[in-house]
């Protein structure tokens, strides 16, 4: 199973990206899907996550409101559309997916894109 993660750059705070995450060689509707971040010298922390019917989501609460993540099975696709970004959402981001559901915990993931950078200029 691969997932490759893309629709990263820079941004002006405020500004908007959508990532996408393409999942190959596994049945992707098995899977909850989520995105995770990370910043250099930091430990990677839960962004969002989604059912892999894509009826529910759940959300970190520093992007709460201004995140929302999706999917399409039949494009083997998750998506993370962020809006309102600030300085602070700057990271890399990836996306994996749980073969047992649709946790907050890293541990709870079974395989992992590489990640796409976001940028944000205040």
């Amino acid at each position: 199973v691969q997932l490759q993660a893309s629709g990263g750059g820079l941004v002006q705070a405020g500004g908007s990206l959508r990532l996408s995450c393409v999942i190959s060689g596994g049945t992707f509707r098995n899977y909850g899907m989520g995105w995770f971040r990370q910043v250099p010298g930091k430990e990677r922390e839960f962004v969002a996550a989604i059912s892999w019917n894509g009826d529910r989501t759940k959300y970190a609460d520093s992007v709460k409101g201004r995140f929302s993540i999706s999917r399409d099975n039949a494009k083997n696709s998750v998506y993370l559309q962020m809006n309102s970004l600030k300085s602070e959402d700057t990271a890399v981001y990836h996306c994996a997916a749980d073969r047992a559901g649709w946790g907050m915990r890293q541990m709870e993931y079974d395989y992992w894109g590489q990640g796409t950078l976001v940028t944000v200029s205040s």
